[in-house]
């Protein structure tokens, strides 16, 4: 809670919809973060104004929701963005919502939502269409599905400004390494745009996103952990396909940032808010206070974090890379990971067995293994996803979390971002325990969603390229230890959505479908072995 809103504010909880119910009363629900520049905007205008604050107390149950350690609930009441205002019924059904108002937006409100509520009371609610019918058309996972998002992705492509979108321009990092692999002009250009743009080349890390089509608009000058854990994976990948050294610098960069202002000690905080102060120059921000950095250790952007700093390591061999992501990886692993079961973050009010962090961590361990070698890693990654496959839905697909809590957390979920992680997660711990259980329920998945292929964009290009690897099998590598040339000369094969397998082998094989290649005994034999396995996809025609 900021100190300057009035708002006497319940905690999102069963407490304060018991509160709603007893008193029949509406709740007003604020999405807040504490990254979020707009939100402490209304907490300074609109929240502080005396009047208001007294009619909320008289007429609504206010509740503050902290979007990052509440993300079902995010899910299902956000209005488009932070903040988001909604006033819903007791029982959590939505009667309207708004993003950021003013003191005089919010009076409005106010008042249309009391006559709406004083006729018709809990029927003014209702439920958003997601949550009414949420099965996803099941299809065939095929060949196809990655053709039309190389279309798709060509169609799509900004080609005066770089990127995707007409509007603002969003980094959009998993389409970037789709292309990277399959479009590598679009690719490049796009990331030379990140990069002149979103990039912090005082301090490093990356910026949320423009809000015009050139990128010289309004920037959102947040920093999120996630986000940036993507674009260092996006840049590495961009380095793995050209050799271009500006990428590696640039995801470096980023790291180093992840590795001081977002380092908690035993792993990465949540976020730094917005602000004036990326606007200073060197001198001025030394004499500024910098934003504020939620030190929040979550178990979803730790594993994404550890995923793109192991890439990042086997990629050019930078071992501060490779010890920070075994720090935090090891950290999520100790303390919020039980039987399998993955905590949102450390505290009371931790949600658990959330499909994102399992994907997540999943991602970490997975990307750990191969290039560390370290077993422990590998026995953890079964155990959650083995905790994930027992909560599948009969469709294929996976939940959120669980299909119960208060408000409308009881209506499931089947989010496409969260599944496509999951399933690459499960292709990876395929190839690297033999067990083909793990890439059957990945095809599974994907198969629950692949009837809507042709109703999606390029901003979900990852879909394409996990599939893609479905259909065709990885490129699957398996080498002697860790560190050795052969595992280094592995990393470096320009596919970055190949398997690295590490084992006690003197040499190396390369296997992709099945077919396995004469062993190699040299770097250079390694690589020629790798290039004769190109598969026949849409990369060939």
């Amino acid at each position: 809670m900021r100190d300057e809103t009035l708002v006497e504010w319940r905690e999102w909880g069963e407490e304060a919809f018991a509160e709603a119910r007893a008193q029949s009363k509406p709740l007003l629900l604020s999405l807040s973060a504490s990254w979020c520049v707009a939100c402490d905007e209304m907490d300074r205008t609109t929240y502080a104004d005396p009047r208001l604050a007294g009619h909320l107390k008289e007429s609504f149950v206010p509740v503050r929701v902290d979007v990052d350690r509440q993300p079902r609930a995010r899910e299902r009441y956000n209005m488009g963005g932070f903040p988001s205002t909604v006033f819903c019924t007791p029982e959590g059904e939505i009667i309207t919502g708004a993003g950021y108002l003013s003191a005089d937006g919010l009076r409005q409100a106010i008042d249309t939502v009391r006559e709406t509520w004083d006729a018709k009371g809990t029927e003014a609610g209702r439920i958003p269409r997601a949550l009414q019918n949420p099965d996803p058309p099941r299809g065939a996972v095929t060949a196809e599905i990655e053709a039309h998002f190389v279309e798709q992705v060509a169609e799509a492509f900004d080609g005066e400004f770089g990127g995707w979108g007409t509007d603002a321009k969003f980094p959009l990092p998993r389409t970037v390494e789709f292309a990277a692999k399959r479009d590598t002009e679009r690719a490049s250009r796009t990331l030379q745009a990140i990069q002149a743009h979103l990039y912090d080349t005082y301090a490093g890390g990356f910026y949320r996103y423009a809000t015009n089509r050139n990128w010289a608009g309004e920037i959102h000058r947040e920093k999120l952990t996630d986000e940036n854990a993507a674009l260092v994976r996006a840049f590495a990948t961009g380095y793995l396909h050209t050799g271009e050294e500006s990428y590696r610098d640039t995801a470096r960069g980023t790291i180093e940032y992840l590795t001081t202002d977002l380092w908690t000690g035993d792993a990465f905080a949540g976020s730094q808010a917005g602000g004036d102060y990326y606007t200073l120059g060197p001198a001025e921000r030394e004499e500024a206070d910098p934003p504020a950095v939620d030190e929040t250790v979550y178990a979803d952007r730790n594993g994404l974090a550890a995923n793109a700093l192991f890439r990042f390591a086997g990629y050019t061999d930078d071992e501060r890379a490779r010890t920070y992501a075994e720090r935090a990886i090891e950290h999520v692993t100790d303390t919020l990971v039980s039987d399998g079961v993955v905590a949102h973050f450390d505290g009371p009010d931790a949600e658990s067995g959330l499909l994102l962090d399992g994907a997540r961590v999943l991602l970490g361990l997975t990307a750990g293994t191969q290039a560390t070698g370290e077993a422990s890693y590998l026995d953890t990654a079964r155990e959650i996803a083995d905790a994930l496959r027992a909560r599948q839905a009969d469709d294929g697909a996976f939940l959120d979390g669980p299909a119960t809590g208060i408000g409308l957390l009881d209506r499931p979920l089947r989010p496409l971002d969260a599944n496509i992680e999951l399933a690459n997660a499960l292709i990876d711990l395929a190839a690297l325990t033999g067990e083909a259980s793990y890439r059957e329920t990945a095809g599974e998945t994907l198969e629950a969603f692949a009837g809507a292929t042709e109703r999606m964009g390029a901003d979900v290009a990852e879909y394409g390229a996990v599939c893609a690897r479905h259909v065709y099998d990885p490129l699957v590598i398996e080498t002697p230890e860790a560190g050795s040339d052969l595992h280094r000369a592995a990393w470096r094969v320009a596919d970055h959505e190949k398997v690295v397998v590490p084992s006690d082998r003197s040499d190396a094989v390369v296997v992709r479908g099945g077919e396995r290649s004469e062993p190699a005994v040299t770097p250079d034999e390694l690589l020629e072995r790798a290039s004769e396995t190109r598969p026949e996809s849409v990369l060939g025609e």
